[in-house]
């Protein structure tokens, strides 16, 4: 469909009634007066008083012009639109070119007399005007006008609105930038691990006198209580000791679901869980049913956020190797 025959089809809505009469709910009536005018401290007697109504020239007690729409509003159960009506229909053909986003922009009301307690109230509404393409702020879309004709029980037109919205193509946004992952908590004791990702390295502390490995990094050896220590190259591979799958709280630097493995990282000489240290980290290009208990991984230091980020992280992964 060229862009002028979807201007002509839209024309086609222009001057039909969207659907049948609609009956306000309930008959003019003073409590929902008084309510009205307390909200907006409206204090005009013909609105409250009956004595001084009845003798002003109205004679009863009449409604505050601005309530006319509030007489025929639907509940909230029953306020949905019909998706065959000849509005829902101009709307599925807006959408069909991305006019998706929706604003009201500015309404007119026209009356004609003062409605009176007991009064029973109808609307008929028509599609009044379809703009052509308009280039807005909001972006490019289409004015829709309403007209909207009220109606008392003897069918006598007691006011009028013209109701206007447009409907735009909201401008295309760039998908943000995934922010970079919390910061580490780093301290005396640990801070020289995080220098040596960020150089690219895995490494594990080492005892200087009993050769014990140990991680994560503390002060002093488990094994012999010596404070001296050294670090060596971690192993690049490992078996998954145990895992956790993270769905929530979902924090805008991790994709979900999120899984967690607890690493056994193999011994200097490459056997299996000798090292007799676990690392937790990340999976990375394993496919989710391969990441269990037992399976081998290969361990790569690799940019956990985008490198272009001041500060961004770089931490090990895990990448399970020969899924079966």
């Amino acid at each position: 469909m060229t862009d002028d025959e979807f201007y002509e089809a839209l024309q086609e809505f222009v001057g039909r009634q969207v659907g049948p009469p609609a009956v306000g709910p309930d008959h003019v009536n003073a409590p929902m007066i008084r309510h009205w005018c307390d909200a907006i401290g409206d204090e005009n007697p013909v609105y409250l008083d009956e004595t001084a109504a009845r003798e002003s020239v109205h004679g009863q007690l009449v409604a505050p012009p601005t309530m006319l729409q509030a007489w025929v509003m639907p509940s909230v159960k029953s306020s949905g639109r019909d998706p065959n009506s000849v509005y829902e229909q101009m709307n599925q053909l807006l959408f069909s070119r991305g006019f998706t986003s929706v604003v009201a922009t500015n309404s007119e009301q026209t009356y004609h007399r003062y409605l009176h307690v007991g009064d029973e109230i109808s609307v008929t509404t028509v599609i009044e005007s379809i703009s052509p393409e308009k280039t807005t702020g909001l972006g490019a879309g289409h004015f829709v006008t309403t007209r909207q004709d009220y109606l008392d029980a003897d069918g006598e037109v007691v006011g009028s609105m013209m109701f206007r919205i447009i409907r735009f193509r909201p401008p295309a946004k760039p998908a943000p930038a995934r922010p970079k992952r919390p910061e580490a908590s780093t301290t005396h004791d640990n801070a020289w691990w995080f220098d040596a990702l960020q150089a690219g390295e895995l490494r594990v502390q080492r005892c200087a006198d009993c050769s014990t490995l140990r991680h994560p990094p503390g002060p002093m050896c488990p094994t012999c209580s010596s404070l001296r220590w050294d670090s060596v190259a971690a192993p690049a591979s490992g078996t998954i000791h145990s895992l956790a799958v993270v769905h929530y709280p979902v924090v805008p630097s991790f994709e979900y679901p999120l899984p967690v493995v607890l690493v056994d990282v193999d011994g200097p000489d490459g056997t299996a869980g000798t090292a007799g240290i676990r690392m937790i980290m990340n999976t990375a290009d394993s496919e989710p049913a391969s990441v269990v208990i037992g399976a081998r991984v290969r361990i790569e230091v690799r940019d956990a956020d985008d490198p272009s980020i001041d500060g961004a992280a770089r931490l090990p992964f895990a990448i399970v190797e020969n899924p079966s």
